[in-house]
Order: C-alpha cells, then structure tokens, then sequence
C-alpha cells in the first residue's frame, strides 16, 4: 500500500460556485463535515474543526489553515500538523472543482501521510482512517449540496 495519497471524486447537479461555498465556508462545512468549524476562507487563514463524540459528549480540535482560495475552482488546507502552532508538516486537502455538464466534479486530495514522519504502524493506520473518513463525508457532501440546491 503506498499511503501517499487519498482522491476521491464526485459529481454534483450544482454549479462551481455553490460548491466552491459549501467546501470553503463553515456555515456550509459543517453541515456535512465536522461539527464545527472556525476560519476565513483566505489563504493564511487559521482556523479549527471540531468534532464531538455522539456518546461521550468530548470534543477533539483540529489545527486548519486556509492554503488556497480560488473561487470557484480550487480551496485547499492543512491540517494535522506535527506541532501545535500550526508548524511543522501537515496534511494538504484539495477540492478541485471542475465544471461537468450542468454541475461539477469534485475532487478531492489529500497528501502528505508519508512526510509526518508517523511509524509504519500509525501510517497505515491514520491513512486507513482518513480513507474510512473521507468515503463517509465525501457522500455527505454531495448530499448537503442536493438539498441546498433543492430548496427554494
């Protein structure tokens, strides 16, 4: 297993545009993604996820910050990081938005597992997470859009 990389791509009847706003803004984000999140779409912006544990009730925090907002064809971010300052290596999510007939491809990347510098064992095992967590929400994404561009 190379654990290099993650794609995953979808088709959406929605238009670049709406995308481009429900992958880069966390009013839309977290809809479909974590259960909050905070940050400005602007390339150097800092940000958090959070996600809560339906049983428990705790919250984990997640280091973000915006990489690249190009609207409505590319955002992408790091997150992850090695340290908590928001140094250090980091994975890099990318949702590239293509347009396709009358909606867009998304597709989405995610790299940078191998230089974290994790053991063989946390590697494949965060890699396989990642890969468990994307084929969930990237589904629930395209879900999130066919409602919003459903509603009146």
């Amino acid at each position: 297993m190379e654990q290099g990389t993650i794609e995953r791509d979808i088709h959406v009847n929605a238009s670049p545009e709406v995308v481009f706003e429900v992958v880069s803004q966390p009013e839309h984000m977290r809809e479909w993604w974590p259960d909050d999140a905070r940050f400005e779409s602007i390339a150097g912006a800092p940000g958090e996820l959070v996600w809560r544990d339906g049983d428990t009730g705790e919250t984990k925090t997640v280091a973000f910050a915006v990489v690249e907002a190009d609207p409505p064809k590319r955002f992408s971010f790091r997150w992850c990081f090695t340290e908590p300052d928001r140094s250090g290596q980091a994975l890099l999510v990318t949702f590239d938005l293509v347009p396709s007939g009358v909606g867009t491809l998304i597709r989405m990347t995610e790299t940078g597992f191998r230089e974290l510098g994790w053991e063989v064992a946390v590697l494949e095992e965060q890699y396989r997470d990642h890969e468990n967590g994307w084929d969930h929400y990237m589904p629930r994404l395209g879900g999130y859009v066919a409602r919003l561009v459903a509603t009146p």
